[in-house]
This record gives C-alpha cells, sequence and structure tokens, in this order.
C-alpha cells in the first residue's frame, strides 16, 4: 500500500487541481475577464495550490528549498504546457489526427512527465 500511496496522492491532488482551475476560471469568467486572461490566472492559481499541495502532501518535501522548488515546479509546468500545445498543434492542425484522441494522449504524456519531473528533480528527498 505504502508502494502506491505517492502516485494515488498524486492523481488525488491532481484531480482537485482540475477541479481549481475550473472553479478559478469560472469565477474570473463571470467578471468579465478577456478569455486569455481568465485562462492564464486560472493556471496560475492552480498551478500555485499544485505546487502547494505536492510539496506538502504528495512528496512530503519539508526541505528549505521553497524558491528553488517553486521555480522548478513552475518552469517544467510551463515546459509540459507547451509541450501540450505543440502535440496539439502537429498532431490535429497538421496530420489532422482526431482531437479529443490526441488530447488524451497528450495529457497522459504531460502528467507522467510532472510527476517524474516532481519526484526526481523538484521535490527530490535529500540523503
Amino acid at each position: 500500500m505504502k508502494k502506491f500511496k505517492e502516485i494515488f496522492l498524486y492523481l488525488l491532488f491532481g484531480g482537485l487541481t482540475t477541479a481549481v482551475n475550473i472553479i478559478s476560471f469560472y469565477f474570473l469568467d463571470l467578471i468579465d475577464l478577456p478569455t486569455a486572461v481568465s485562462t492564464t490566472l486560472a493556471w496560475l492559481i492552480s498551478v500555485i495550490f499544485a505546487f502547494i499541495t505536492n510539496k506538502l502532501f504528495v512528496f512530503e518535501c519539508h526541505q528549505n528549498a521553497f524558491l528553488k522548488e517553486m521555480v522548478s515546479f513552475f518552469g517544467c509546468r510551463v515546459f509540459t504546457g507547451v509541450l501540450d500545445i505543440l502535440i496539439m498543434l502537429v498532431f490535429v492542425d497538421m496530420f489532422e489526427f482526431d482531437s479529443l484522441l490526441i488530447k488524451v494522449l497528450s495529457n497522459i504524456l504531460v502528467i507522467i512527465l510532472n510527476f517524474l519531473f516532481s519526484k526526481f528533480f523538484i521535490f527530490k528527498k535529500v540523503k
């Protein structure tokens, strides 16, 4: 059970991060912000939420490297976000694959990469 705890918590808080993103977007959209602004702010709020929950609950990283971890976390999330966009542009817009299928496959890749980056680079435990 301990073996899968980290993965379970990562998926649980990932689901909550998605909810934070959608709810944030909804409320920002209600105040008539432009869509790009609402989307960007919702992404920022959800990434902050993901950083805190990943640091404290998923990877239980309590070392004093907050700023370094935060910069690394945001950098990786920007990287995987850009990767997601590029995958969609190439496979949907250029090669005309099914957009939903490619979005699901892209998100699987992004989730795996985000987990690996967080576990092995951002919140790695100091021995």
